[in-house]
């Protein structure tokens, strides 16, 4: 007997695409209470503000910034894996993870502060999510015109922020309003290629690929709602 072939999830039957989408939706609301939950841990940890000063001390950001490049290579390598269901999972679980301490000095300095912070950023980052969403969904429009344009922003942005570690300057608010719009681009495109860029047994790989740009969306939100409030 064959093995059944996965379709490209754009090519599928309606009821296998609305599955896909169904999944991949789960696990995305999975990976941000997951976050959440580790975020809350790390936190209340004994150690937290040792780590936190070890990770930002003199260059060391920039190397956590390569070690997190690493593992998110990684882990979406692992989402893809056609190997195991199991290692699709460990991809997502690890990249969560993964973000999760890589915000730790961020909220920690926050929410030590003003802890109205983290939850205003959050629900302005859902809210910014959802309307995002809604785009993509009610006008059915395609925004994979968006990849060059998020390629050639990466490597802008990259090179700024590494820059502003080198030489010791902060990038400010009106590189947090540019990242904010750099995230929603993202996530407009990830939104709209998922259908596309992904079989229907993929949910976890376009999963983990949704996050990680709700994830950059928070970090900028956070640092923006953050200066406003002080």
């Amino acid at each position: 007997m064959s093995a059944t072939v996965a379709l490209p999830a754009a090519s599928a039957p309606p009821s296998a695409r609305a599955l896909f989408v169904r999944r991949t939706y789960g696990h995305v609301a999975l990976a941000i209470l997951a976050f959440a939950a580790l975020e809350w841990l790390l936190l209340r940890w004994d150690g937290a503000r040792d780590l936190a000063r070890g990770m930002t001390g003199g260059y060391n950001w920039l190397l956590v910034l390569l070690a997190f490049g690493v593992v998110s290579s990684l882990a979406d390598r692992w989402a893809r894996s056609e190997a195991s269901i199991g290692r699709q999972y460990l991809g997502l679980g690890l990249f969560v993870a993964a973000e999760a301490v890589l915000f730790l000095p961020l909220l920690l300095g926050v929410s030590s502060s003003d802890s109205d912070v983290i939850p205003i950023a959050g629900l302005l980052t859902l809210l910014l999510v959802a309307g995002l969403t809604a785009v993509v969904v009610l006008t059915r429009t395609d925004f994979s015109f968006l990849r060059g344009g998020l390629v050639v922003g990466g490597f802008l942005a990259l090179g700024a922020i590494v820059a502003s570690i080198l030489f010791g300057f902060t990038l400010g608010l009106g590189f947090s309003l540019l990242m904010v719009g750099f995230a929603s681009a993202a996530i407009l495109y990830n939104t709209s290629n998922i259908l596309r860029a992904y079989r229907t047994d993929q949910h976890v790989a376009a999963a983990l690929a949704l996050f990680g740009s709700v994830a950059l969306l928070f970090w900028y939100v956070v640092q923006i709602v953050n200066s406003q409030r002080r």
